[in-house]
């Protein structure tokens, strides 16, 4: 068998073939390596000295059903100057790994129309190995974003447990790239990414953040003529908020037992939109009791559902004047925490 049969099949080059044997279905193909190919990993240099082989079997791309393998004798060469014993590299197979990378990129093609489970299924082999390379292929790919073509972005933190605690993560709202990732949050968590923006902060057109404060400063400071723009979930995310407060004081003034025992357990059937309620659960007969039985409770609730119609405006000029009318609404609603809440949006 020619080694020309293992370049064009499985992009091997530089080694001699010697022979071939099957194993329990398996093929194995015996190589070594050139003498050109025996240098210095490091340096690459020539005038290396022997100290040895190390026997590995490389897995390579399957014939139909049948896995191939190749065995290799991989020298081991200490180097003069660099002063360092190591194994020489494989060309066809990354270190340390038990794949050629013509199988990775096989098993990396596969995995966008299959899950990692029929991936390994498919070719035979373990769920953790599909999952390493594809890791190991997402990990070269995304770790350093490129931050050239970036004019829309989102800024959130996200909640990650009690070692890491939060993580601040910047997107690219145009294609839902994640471009940085940083430890923390609030304003000190984005100064690497600003530092990394350098030039690119002027192509930066607008930012969607959420209402804190923290973050409204430093878009303004860094960013000073990009748009800030506070989107529908956080906007909503806030109301639910005051609202869950404000059905908790209300049950905590109040002193009628009736009241107190219609609020307890409604926080999540207020923050429910209206459609989501469960009708074999009775939730909107239960909710609508409460409503009932308390005026400044029921507009709120009727507040909150207004509120959502402002994003199915079919133009900005609509939306605007929804907006502004909402507004209007909450101030003269004679509800205190819709007072506020109105004060803060106009703020923003």
């Amino acid at each position: 068998m020619s080694i020309s049969i293992l370049y064009h099949t499985q992009n091997i080059f530089g080694y001699i073939y010697e022979r071939t044997f099957y194993k329990e279905g398996t093929c194995i193909f015996k190589i070594y390596p050139q003498e050109r190919l025996i240098r210095c990993p490091i340096c690459g240099n020539l005038e290396v000295q022997s100290r040895g082989n190390v026997l590995r079997d490389i897995m390579l791309l399957p014939t139909g059903r049948h896995k191939n393998y190749a065995q290799v004798e991989i020298p081991r060469v200490y180097c003069p100057k660099c002063n360092k014993l190591r194994q020489i590299q494989l060309g066809f197979a990354d270190e340390y790994h038990s794949c050629s990378r013509l199988f990775e990129r096989y098993v990396c093609d596969l995995c966008k129309v299959m899950t990692i489970h029929d991936v390994a299924q498919h070719l035979d082999i373990s769920w953790s190995t599909v999952k390493d390379i594809h890791k190991r292929y997402l990990n070269k790919k995304y770790k350093t974003p490129s931050l050239k073509n970036i004019y829309k972005i989102a800024i959130d933190e996200i909640y990650c447990g009690k070692g890491t605690k939060y993580l601040t993560i910047v997107l690219n709202l145009e294609n839902g790239a994640v471009v940085f990732i940083g430890e923390g949050k609030g304003a000190e968590a984005l100064e690497p990414f600003w530092e990394k923006l350098g030039r690119r902060k002027k192509k930066i057109q607008s930012v969607a953040i959420d209402m804190s404060q923290a973050y409204t400063n430093a878009v303004r400071e860094n960013l000073p003529k990009a748009t800030q723009v506070y989107d529908h979930f956080h906007v909503i995310k806030l109301y639910n908020e005051k609202m869950s407060d404000f059905r908790r004081d209300l049950y905590r003034e109040t002193e009628d037992a009736y009241m107190k025992a219609l609020l307890k357990g409604t926080r999540w059937l207020l923050l429910k939109n209206r459609e989501n309620l469960n009708e074999e659960k009775k939730e909107w007969n239960r909710l609508e009791a409460v409503l009932s039985a308390n005026q400044p409770l029921l507009a709120a609730y009727y507040m909150k559902e207004e509120l959502h119609r402002i994003w199915e405006q079919k133009d900005m000029e609509r939306g605007a004047e929804e907006f502004d009318e909402w507004l209007k609404m909450a101030e003269v609603s004679g509800v205190r925490m819709l007072k506020k809440f109105a004060k803060t949006l106009r703020e923003h």
